[in-house]
């Protein structure tokens, strides 16, 4: 998974009732674009590091 700044992170739920994330990276801290990414939450503005796993997505642009 690759990343800049500016991209967009979509983490799916697998939950039923729950909603999927999504987010602005902020700062892509791995090398050559790998995670982890600074990501700042849509939902309410929060930002944290995440590790990306098997159920997100990165939309480029």
């Amino acid at each position: 998974m690759n990343a800049t700044v500016g991209d967009w992170l979509l983490v799916h739920n697998a939950h039923v009732g729950e909603h999927s994330r999504e987010g602005e990276i902020v700062e892509v801290r791995g090398s050559d674009g790998g995670p982890p990414y600074l990501v700042r939450w849509t939902d309410d503005g929060h930002e944290s590091l995440v590790y990306p796993g098997p159920d997100a997505e990165i939309r480029h642009g």
